[in-house]
């Protein structure tokens, strides 16, 4: 099949247009929290999303969401805010941090209010567990119990509470639809232009406010504890329109993935009681964070657990990676707080986690770093050292860089994060729109260039496929971007990256 003489006659497809007051990408936790608070303002609003909305990655969020509620003992959002701070490594945006952490027990209210079903203590209130890098009285007081669960299927719950709510609202949803590109017209987001994935027809999305919640990247590694569906869409949307990301560098390694299958264990499991250990059954976590032990912050436990294997106190036949044991803790205690993790750990490791330790290691997890906002969710660039708002594109959760979580994510922020700024890009455009304002006619070339983009894939005829190429690449992040990086060792992955990127062209 030939190439198209132009890829400039937009007349050659048919397009299908739609109109409204807001459109949001992505169904996961942070994108419904910002559709059902859009369209309870009465906005007419799209949700655009490439999985049924209770399939995004926010389902498999085990742990549970931090806030000060003070169930266990008392608490105060301000401590909350210094171990973010200090857990950041100081590069956090305290801003943003200090709306994230104040406004967190108002959200934990609305989540219960709404019908979330959290795991209770025996007096009926929301039950906390311990989490790592979380302290009372600004670190001087020990751990603190601050992470609200239900049980370790927490980002299952969320999920399935938001979209229920949404339900309660004319929501229109446009499910297996793939957004390509934004619409930038003046410096001004006007929607997107998206690729229904059942019968590849293409539908142009004029809004006025353009919601960006999208996930994160972790796909572009090897080994990471994120979906198939992480594939960084957001980020490249924005790279592709000409405007900056952030913090991209800032890519965080959770301690325990399963070995072999990148699989999540939940930091619950740790705040549950259990432990990692070495070949020689050594808790080594007490030389690496005496006080915090296995409950350090995540870097902190993925360097020492990366020390531990080179230093050759590995397991396994490799000494490739450590063991998690749990099974000093009650039965009945696994099943009641940790039931899907003992069933993951038989389903991806073969282990019975009330006979066996849980082989681990250090897996890709989070993205720090993304379209960068400021805590009203508002998209920003930086031009001439001077934040600049982006008139109508907003972003919120992974695929977004407010900031809060700087260098290196508290665990439990993350849901907190993704409640928080989805609704601070609802209540944002609220504050500065009304529903059904009349919003600017699209030029007649709007989105030509994804189209483009399309077709040079659509009727390439390299010799490398997609699969081998994406491949490649990954590996080549998961060797040169890992847990420890050298000048030398980034400056090799860089160049090596820039072959990937030239074989694009050579696609079939």
């Amino acid at each position: 099949m030939k190439v198209p003489a132009t890829f400039s006659q937009l007349s050659s497809y048919k397009i299908t247009d739609h109109t409204f007051d807001a459109v949001v990408v992505g169904a996961g936790g942070a994108g419904l929290r910002a559709a059902f608070g859009l369209v309870e303002k009465g906005f007419n609003t799209a949700v655009i999303t490439k999985l049924f909305p209770t399939r995004s990655h926010t389902v498999a969020a085990q742990g549970g969401i931090n806030a000060a509620l003070g169930n266990m003992e008392p608490d105060d959002w301000r401590w909350h805010m210094y171990d973010t701070v200090k857990g950041s490594d100081w590069l956090g945006d305290q801003d943003a941090i200090h709306y994230m952490t104040r406004e967190a027990p108002k959200a934990i209210i609305e989540l219960e209010n709404y019908g979330m079903p959290f795991s209770r203590t025996p007096e009926g209130k929301i039950y906390q567990r311990a989490f790592g890098g979380q302290s009372y009285n600004f670190g001087k007081g020990g751990q603190a119990h601050r992470c609200c669960a239900v049980a370790d299927r927490t980002g299952h719950s969320l999920l399935h509470t938001l979209y229920g709510q949404s339900l309660r609202y004319d929501c229109k949803y446009f499910v297996e639809y793939f957004a390509l590109d934004l619409i930038m017209e003046g410096g001004e987001c006007v929607g997107v232009i998206a690729l229904n994935l059942e019968d590849g027809t293409l539908h142009r999305f004029r809004s006025k406010n353009t919601v960006l919640a999208t996930g994160g990247f972790g796909r572009a590694y090897f080994s990471c504890t994120s979906a198939h569906t992480c594939t960084g869409d957001g980020t490249a949307m924005v790279n592709r329109a000409g405007l900056p990301c952030s913090d991209l560098e800032f890519v965080q390694f959770h301690p325990t993935g399963i070995y072999g299958a990148g699989c999540l264990i939940t930091e619950g499991s740790r705040g549950e009681g259990g432990f990692l250990v070495n070949s020689e059954g050594e808790r080594f976590m007490e030389r690496y964070a005496p006080v915090a032990k296995d409950l350090a912050s995540r870097d902190v436990v993925s360097r020492a657990m990366t020390i531990e294997i080179r230093e050759g106190r590995g397991v396994g036949p490799e000494k490739d990676h450590v063991f998690l044991q749990l099974h000093h803790l009650p039965a009945e205690q696994l099943a009641l707080r940790l039931p899907g993790i003992s069933e993951t750990a038989m389903i991806f490791a073969g282990v019975d986690v009330t006979q066996d330790p849980i082989p681990v290691l250090p897996t890709v997890h989070y993205n720090m770093g993304g379209v960068p906002t400021n805590f009203r969710g508002q998209v920003i660039t930086n031009i001439n050292g001077k934040d600049k708002v982006v008139p109508g594109l907003y972003a919120a959760g992974e695929t977004a860089c407010a900031s809060v979580h700087g260098a290196n994510r508290l665990g439990a922020n993350s849901l907190l994060d993704i409640v928080v700024f989805g609704r601070a890009c609802a209540n944002t455009i609220a504050e500065e729109n009304e529903p059904g304002e009349s919003i600017r006619e699209l030029s007649a070339n709007a989105g030509e260039a994804s189209i483009a983009n399309l077709d040079k894939l659509r009727y390439s005829d390299g010799s490398i496929s997609t699969a081998d190429l994406r491949l490649k690449m990954q590996k080549d992040m998961q060797t040169y971007a890992a847990v420890f990086r050298t000048g030398e060792l980034l400056e090799k992955g860089c160049k090596k990256l820039q072959e990937d990127f030239n074989l694009l062209k050579d696609l079939k």
